[in-house]
């Protein structure tokens, strides 16, 4: 089948799709260089197919999305990734869609910014069920990242998603909603999280910090957007990356990102899980996304007994493998008011405190451990140590496992 990969209404390039695996099998015309995608190389004549193939199929629900197999079962589907052309690939993160070859079909017609969508793989995936054998496809939910059961609702015009917990606590919901609030308290651009329920377990809620003029450019496609110098880090490859793309004050960003992530322990902070906004017109970079999927933290799967402020075996991404030593790479810790901290782990507890999966012995320990964990990062910036070997690569994340598309 031939296709156009389409942004907005400008056709990027023409392709050969196997709908049956998903993939692209040949690279035809490139209409639009400007608008492939960051991180596809381009030698000047065409795209690299294994890269487009890699962006495509990182658009589909990542085959570690829980409750998957039930899901797919229940579609009569065998992979996900035949799916997304039947929604013709098209997010609520992007303005990037295909076309069929001949197709009067336009942006405004189909985009899900505009248009309403089906709730029905939605339902599929959080495990409601189906109502009928009539399935509609077009829905965002066949791109959504991560891999919590998730699914997308229109409330009140607004986009809203939903995303559950995992098993045994079902606690990743109550860790948005607390790393929302500590984040507004010091004043860090965020996505605000709240919680609800479905089928009697809980779900944080929040909106779409896209819309139909802007999309999200993840750090893994900034960081592959140009080869990384042997020399430096993936820290500073990716400030340097930011930079030449117009966003001069990014390291104030990452020093915000990197201070809540070691207050939260948050131990997924993937290259998908933060980026940049673009204008989707005029390919004009606008700065840091809002930090957004937060919910892997606070010792979310750890058992009781083992929650402790040190955290020494938290995995930490995206620059080191040790929140200690990613934490070193702040470049400044003036911004950081710790007095709108004062008492903040009585929030913790009472989000905590909603939950009937969390013990109040395990909220008791997670709430104590967090407040230990802002007496050590003060102890850090107290010291206002200059560390000065940021580029040192000896102790960073190698890979990126949780690859997958945006996480949200």
């Amino acid at each position: 089948m031939k296709c156009d990969l389409m942004h907005k209404n400008i056709s990027v390039l023409s392709f050969e799709y196997d709908e049956y695996s998903g993939s692209i099998t040949h690279i035809y015309d490139i209409y639009s260089p400007q608008h492939i995608p960051l991180g596809i190389k381009f030698n000047g004549e065409t795209a690299d197919r294994y890269d487009l193939n890699r962006w495509w199929s990182s658009r589909a629900i990542p085959s570690s999305r829980d409750g998957l197999a039930d899901a797919l079962e229940a579609l009569g589907v065998n992979a996900v990734a035949s799916l997304l052309a039947r929604n013709y690939g098209l997010s609520l993160s992007d303005q990037y869609w295909i076309r069929h070859d001949n197709s009067d079909l336009t942006w405004e017609k189909v985009n899900f910014f505009d248009n309403i969508f089906s709730e029905d793989l939605g339902n599929i995936f959080i495990g409601q069920g189906k109502d009928s054998d009539n399935i509609d496809y077009l829905s965002p939910d066949i791109t959504s990242g991560g891999w919590l059961k998730k699914k997308w609702k229109i409330i009140e015009g607004k986009r809203v998603l939903f995303k559950g917990g995992s098993q045994p606590f079902q606690q990743e919901p109550y860790n948005e909603a607390f790393a929302s609030f500590v984040m507004k308290c010091l004043g860090i651009p965020c996505v605000d999280y709240n919680i609800t329920t479905l089928n009697n377990k809980p779900f944080c809620v929040c909106e779409d910090f896209i819309d139909r003029n802007t999309e999200l450019i993840t750090a893994f496609s900034i960081i592959n957007s140009k080869k990384q110098p042997n020399h430096i880090s993936r820290y500073e490859h990716y400030i340097e990356r930011c930079r030449e793309l117009g966003v001069s004050d990014i390291r104030d960003s990452i020093d915000r990102m990197l201070v809540l992530d070691f207050l939260i322990v948050n131990e997924d902070r993937h290259l998908n899980n933060f980026g940049l906004i673009r204008n989707a017109d005029t390919l004009e970079f606008i700065g840091a996304a809002p930090l957004y999927d937060n919910g892997s933290a606070l010792w979310f799967n750890t058992p009781d007994i083992r929650i402790k402020a040190g955290a020494n075996e938290a995995v930490c991404k995206p620059f080191k493998n040790d929140h200690s030593d990613q934490v070193k790479l702040v470049s400044s810790f003036d911004w950081l008011e710790f007095s709108k901290l004062n008492g903040i782990e009585e929030k913790l507890s009472e989000i905590l405190q909603m939950s009937d999966w969390i013990s109040n012995e395990r909220r008791d320990r997670i709430c104590r451990a967090f407040s230990d964990r802002i007496g050590i990062l003060k102890g850090i910036a107290d010291r206002n140590v200059k560390y000065t070997n940021i580029k040192s690569i000896g102790s960073e994340v190698r890979t990126d496992t949780a690859y997958s598309g945006n996480g949200k």
